[in-house]
């Protein structure tokens, strides 16, 4: 059956690196994630997006759990290079099959969501919600807590996450997912051919 779809590989990696795998042995998974999302891909799909991985390492879940002593393991804006560079080599590698894809099915439409300049897209957009400084800083250093996760007894809930990127240091808000669908839609829908 033809029908449109859109690709998501959820949290196969989160749970590896919450598992405290290494980046080495997570990166040993990418091939066989990226086949997967591959695989799903084939599904009889006219239209397909499949979108790539956020840069990880600027969600406060990743940047309380993986918090380090070393500013050289922190860019410019205070992310966690090791987990944005694997964010990155999963994307190249997940571009590369979808090249590969269009090349098998020339009468499909198969899309890469860019999730990772979407949301690079977002976090500059910060300011416009609040100062990109105070953005994840709030409870804890990051606005999050490992031991007092969202919904917990007593844990405070944002009295306007409009302002914020994540109501829960892992998902964002619904503003932040408005303004970087803004962009995702600008990116994707005129590669989508869905004009007939």
């Amino acid at each position: 059956m033809l029908k449109n779809s859109l690709i998501i590989e959820g949290n196969d990696y989160n749970y590896a690196f919450f598992q405290r795998k290494s980046i080495k042995e997570v990166k040993n998974m990418i091939p066989d994630v990226v086949q997967a999302i591959k695989r799903a891909a084939r599904d009889g799909a006219i239209r397909v997006i499949v979108p790539g991985n956020f840069p990880i390492g600027i969600l406060p879940i990743y940047l309380t759990a993986f918090q380090m002593n070393n500013s050289a393991a922190y860019d410019g804006h205070h992310c966690l290079k090791s987990f944005n560079n694997f964010a990155m080599d999963h994307n190249e590698r997940l571009q590369q099959a979808i090249k590969e894809l269009k090349e098998e099915y020339h009468n499909a439409t198969i899309v890469y969501g860019n999730y990772y300049d979407a949301f690079q897209w977002l976090y500059g957009y910060a300011h416009y919600l609040e100062t990109t400084e105070s953005l994840l800083r709030n409870r804890g250093d990051y606005d999050f807590s490992l031991g007092r996760m969202c919904g917990a007894p007593s844990v405070p809930v944002c009295d306007d996450p409009n302002r914020h990127i994540s109501w829960d240091g892992v998902h964002l808000t619904h503003e932040a997912n408005r303004v970087m669908a803004t962009w995702l839609i600008r990116d994707i829908f005129p590669k989508l051919k869905c004009y007939n």
